[in-house]
């Protein structure tokens, strides 16, 4: 298990973050479509999993809208935000704020990524929600970078992740 702050308080995750260099564990996500999206859909693309607790809040939108931008910039990249929010406020916040280059997934439904990943919290006010984390995997899924944000209500360090990708 992991520990992470939240509000000063430390709060304990499921496990530990999949290791660099591993294969990233196997997903079956929601869509806003509510059709299932899983890693091998994005195979052949570099890919930023962007995880957090919930698209309604501060540090969580700013991370979106960040690497929505800066998704932009790269080539063959896909930015996923993963959270589990119900895929409907996913798809509003998204039009919302103009963001064409990220693709929204949600765990509502299975919840098994927060557990196959490491990051769900489970204990503190925000029990069953996943953690900040960010997750760089190459083409094939082989993970380049994991930053577990140590305090969840700090963004993460979005040069860091990038980096690997330039």
């Amino acid at each position: 298990m992991s520990q992470i702050i939240q509000n000063g308080k430390t709060v304990t995750t499921y496990g530990h973050l999949p290791e660099k260099g591993e294969r990233a564990p196997h997903f079956e996500l929601l869509k806003s479509d509510l059709n299932v999206a899983t890693l091998q859909d994005f195979k052949g693309k570099r890919v930023i999993l962007n995880i957090f607790p919930s698209i309604d809040t501060h540090v969580c939108a700013t991370s979106v809208k960040n690497f929505n931008a800066k998704a932009a910039e790269l080539e063959n990249v896909v930015v996923l935000n993963i959270s589990r929010d119900l895929p409907f406020a996913q798809e509003r916040f998204k039009k919302d704020n103009d963001l064409g280059n990220v693709t929204n997934l949600s765990d509502f439904r299975e919840r098994n990524f927060g557990k196959d990943y490491g990051l769900e919290m489970i204990d503190g006010p925000w029990e069953g929600l996943l953690s900040r984390v960010v997750i760089v995997l190459d083409e094939n899924g082989k993970i380049l970078h994991t930053e577990q944000v140590k305090d969840i209500d700090n963004e993460p360090d979005y040069l860091e992740a990038l980096k690997v990708l330039l």
